[in-house]
Order: C-alpha cells, then sequence, then structure tokens
C-alpha cells in the first residue's frame, strides 16, 4: 500500500550528495536525474533499478509536498483518519463489552463465536481493501468502507439470533480491516517529510476509539443489562444493542463527514503510479492555492523523468499476475523482505494480544475463581472506561520521541 520514497527524503534543496534536487524547469529535472534516483535518507528501498522512472518522479512529487508543507488540508486528515483508526479499535472493543450479556441472551454452543467472526472479517477486509485500493483508488476505498463499517455496525444490534449478529459483525470488521490500513496511508501519502512523525501520533486516536465504547457502555451496559442468573429475555438485556446503534451511528455521522468536510480527493502518489501526471500536478497545485502555498512542480518536471512500468502494462490491473505484483513489491531487495517480515510479525503479535487481553483473560480469571471487584455493574463499568482512557497517551508519547531528535533517539546519526 504504501509507496516506497513515502519515507522523510529531507526538505527541497537538500544534498543528497551530488547536485541539488531543486525544482528548476523540466531540461534541469534531467541534469540531476541520476541525484533524483539515489536512495533519500532514511529509506530502506528505491525504485532505481525497479522504475527509476517511478523513483524519479516520486522524489519530485515528496520535494513538492514538502515545498506546500503542513495545511489546513491536514488538520482535516489528521481528525477523520484518525478516526477512523478509533473505529477499529472501538469494533474489537464493542465486541468484547457485549459477549458476555449476548452470550447469557442467546446461550450459544460455542461462546467464542463473536471472535471469530470479527477477526474473519477483519482479516478478509484488509486483504480485499488492501488490494483492491492499489486499483480503484485510495479515494473509494477511503470512503467506503468505513460506511460499510458503521451500516453494518447498525444492523448488528437488530439481530434476533447468534448466528445473524455474528455475521453482520464480520460484515461490519470487513469494512473496518480495510479503514484501517487506509487511514495510515492516505495520510502518510499527503504528509511532508518534517511532519510523518504524526503517523505515530495518529495512534493515540486507538485509545479514544476505546474510551468512546468505554463511556457508552457505562450507562448501557449498567442499567440495561440482564443478571448473570436466571432468565436473560430481549426486553431485559436491550444495553448491547443500545451499545451497538449509539457506536454504530457514530461511525456513520463521520463516515458522512468524509464525504463533506474533507471531499478527499485522490492522492497524488497513487495517482503518480497509475502515469497520470497531470493530474498529479493538478492535485498538488490546487492544494497549493488554496491554502496559499508554493508549488513549482510542472508537468514538464515529471515528463522528463520518462514513462513508468505502469503505463506500459496498463489494462491488466485486475488479472492475478499483476496482482501478485503488489505483494512481490514487498520483498524486492533482501533488506526490504526483512523489513516487511518484521512490520507482518508485529502485526501478528498485536492481534493476537487484544483478543487474549480483552476477551479470554477475563474468563480465564472467572475459571480460576478470581476477585475482581464488587461485582456492580456501575463500578465495573466505571473502571472499563477509565482504564482504556489511559491508552491515548503511549502514542501522544511516541509521536513526541519521533519527533524530537536527540544522538540516543536518532539512530541515524550514527550511520
Amino acid at each position: 500500500m504504501v509507496m516506497p520514497g513515502d519515507q522523510p527524503i529531507g526538505p527541497v534543496g537538500e544534498d543528497f550528495g551530488g547536485e541539488k534536487t531543486t525544482g528548476g524547469q523540466a531540461g534541469e529535472t534531467v541534469s540531476v536525474k541520476s541525484d533524483l534516483t539515489s536512495l533519500g535518507k532514511g529509506e530502506i528501498f528505491s525504485l532505481e533499478s525497479v522504475d527509476p522512472a517511478l523513483n524519479a518522479k516520486m522524489h519530485l512529487v515528496n520535494n513538492a509536498i514538502d515545498e506546500i508543507g503542513w495545511t489546513g488540508y491536514h488538520y482535516k486528515l489528521f481528525v477523520l483518519n484518525g478516526f477512523g483508526y478509533a473505529v477499529d479499535s472501538l469494533l474489537l472493543l464493542l465486541q468484547s463489552i457485549v459477549q458476555p450479556q449476548v452470550n447469557l441472551e442467546f446461550n450459544p454452543p460455542f461462546k467464542a463465536g463473536l471472535t471469530i467472526a470479527l477477526y474473519v472479517g477483519l482479516l478478509i477486509g484488509a486483504l480485499f481493501w488492501g488490494l483492491t485500493a492499489d486499483i480503484i483508488g485510495r479515494k473509494y476505498a477511503f470512503n467506503f468502507s468505513l460506511l460499510i463499517c458503521s451500516i453494518f455496525a447498525i444492523v448488528a444490534g437488530a439481530a434476533d439470533n447468534y448466528d445473524l449478529l455474528a455475521f453482520f459483525i464480520a460484515l461490519s470488521a470487513f469494512g473496518g480491516g480495510g479503514n484501517l490500513i487506509l487511514d495510515t496511508t492516505v495520510f502518510l501519502e499527503y504528509l511532508p517529510s518534517s511532519k510523518q512523525w504524526l503517523l505515530t501520533l495518529l495512534a493515540c486516536w486507538w485509545g479514544i476509539g476505546q474510551m468512546v465504547a468505554g463511556l457508552i457502555a457505562w450507562p448501557f451496559m449498567s442499567d440495561y443489562s440482564c443478571a448473570a442468573s436466571g432468565p436473560c429475555p430481549k426486553e431485559s438485556n436491550m444495553g448491547w444493542r443500545y451499545e451497538y446503534y449509539t457506536c454504530g451511528a457514530l461511525v456513520f455521522a463521520m463516515s458522512i463527514a468524509r464525504l463533506t468536510v474533507i471531499r478527499l480527493k485522490e492522492t497524488p502518489k497513487y495517482v503518480l503510479g497509475q502515469g497520470r501526471d497531470e493530474d498529479v500536478v493538478e492535485t498538488l497545485q490546487w492544494m497549493a492555492k488554496k491554502y496559499h502555498r508554493p508549488c513549482s512542480l510542472t508537468v514538464d518536471q515529471l515528463k522528463a523523468c520518462g514513462e513508468i512500468n505502469y503505463t506500459k502494462n496498463k489494462g491488466t490491473a485486475w488479472t492475478a499476475s499483476n496482482l501478485t505484483i503488489h505483494l512481490r513489491g514487498l520483498f524486492q531487495t533482501k533488506k526490504l523482505g526483512l523489513s516487511t517480515s518484521l512490520i507482518w510479525f508485529s502485526w501478528t503479535l498485536i492481534g493476537l494480544a487484544y483478543p487474549l487481553y480483552n476477551v479470554f483473560l477475563p474468563d480465564y480469571l472467572a475459571s480460576r475463581g478470581a476477585q475482581t471487584g464488587t461485582g456492580s455493574n456501575y463500578i465495573t463499568w466505571r473502571n472499563y472506561a477509565i482504564v482504556n482512557m489511559c491508552g491515548i497517551f503511549g502514542p501522544v508519547l511516541a509521536g513526541f520521541m519521533c519527533h524530537v531528535s536527540t544522538p540516543i533517539l536518532d539512530v541515524s546519526e550514527h550511520h
């Protein structure tokens, strides 16, 4: 999803060991092309040997984004993309919040069925949207994934049986799985290099999503849940339904805000990969004009870099061989393959830790007779909201550490 060249390459005019990467005229672009196709500072992979023209164009676009700098458009992206990030954590927590009461009402033979449904939906959604966003574009996948997530979250609250509820949760997670990767991708592809530490800070929205789920659960799950002993009819167990209705409506409102407030334009780096140089310049010039910023990038500069490989194979995007290119590109070199593998492994551990902590740990402690408090629903859900609120501050600290350059934190100074 993230294009090589999204790594920080320094501001416009920074010297990479040869001539400077200025904005210049078309002729000047050609004269510094060898410099543009070199690795930028902090990059672990270059398209030099794979697609030299795309590599040169990507550096020009990165420099243009740096020239424009941080704008009000980025503020909107941070909030609305961040909310999408919050939706995924809210979904994970929502399912673990309602599962005990759902089990009391429907008494399913397999108590962890909702957890399986959620993660199957997330996995399929991440694979589907991750691949199709490279084909149909970030814009449509970015908008529709959150809309799908919100609609099926609302519908899940109306489910009358366990199987139907699990099905709607899986469909909601299908949208959420794609939304997670697109939030970070769209944000990163618009960020100037000096602000890319904000991608780490964006994770604070993960904690905000958990906090919102906990705060909504506090009144609903306290006052509208049946007791653990005795019958549990629908009429006395509406709390988990109210939880889904409220959270789903909130997500729906934000998905509409994405369409009406931000009015996302296709990201310039995706458009560049499609060989549409004119659209790249149009998008960046639009942003520069709207926020009164300079932008010296021209179509002639991009054309002078040559034709990228995509335009030579245009029209075959949906073939199986072309789809595998997206995966093979993550292992172009030994170093890039190692980086990809480590990132996947990290996410695997995160995916393992969340259900273990939020779903299975409470059951394990209860099965061992652990005393976890007074048993009051009000106290339980109050503490739940407070604990999840604490998840906001870790990413804030991590973002600050990424932003502050010291000999201890800036490893690049020692290489």
